[in-house]
């Protein structure tokens, strides 16, 4: 790691993220709300930090999930409705090139992220309502993938991390 990752990983006390990454849980609301998989707190944040050799692998999650950019390099979020839509969002803080400083992913989406520029790292937040929980997380399996949406091939090859 670069000697800025590092510091960054250090300093937010980041860990690696099962879908790639490093994140750091800053908030946890304790208000509780009934979803159909049981209670979740109200809203959750985490810091989560992308760097040029990684990606998060795509994923979906039963909440709305906001994206924030803070630091770093712009982000590619691709997301693929149930349809099978893809759209590509640019988060960052450049507006005369199009990026955006904040992004909502709906929930049920499948999407994945990758740091795009010259920095080599991303430094985003991520806020998740209702509230995240690993029970309500899955991650992309690349076979099941192709075959609910044969038209995005390419792009789940290239973030997933595993043919089986």
């Amino acid at each position: 790691m670069k000697t800025t990752i590092q510091k960054i990983v250090e300093q937010l006390g980041l860990l690696p993220h099962p879908e790639g990454g490093f994140y750091s849980e800053t908030y946890r609301g304790i208000s509780q709300i009934s979803t159909a998989s049981g209670d979740r707190s109200a809203s959750t944040a985490i810091y989560f930090l992308l760097t040029a050799n990684n990606f998060s692998a795509l994923h979906r999650i039963n909440s709305d999930e906001l994206w924030h950019h803070y630091l770093g390099d712009p982000v590619h979020i691709h997301a693929i409705d149930q349809q099978g839509n893809y759209q590509q969002h640019l988060l960052g803080i450049n507006f005369p090139e199009g990026q955006n400083p904040q992004i909502t992913i709906p929930a049920g989406q499948w999407f994945g992220s990758e740091s795009i520029g010259p920095f080599g790292y991303s430094l985003v937040g991520c806020t998740v309502s209702p509230g995240f929980d690993f029970a309500d997380f899955e991650l992309g399996n690349r076979q099941t993938l192709f075959k609910m949406f044969p038209q995005h091939q390419a792009l789940i090859e290239r973030l997933t991390r595993s043919a089986s």
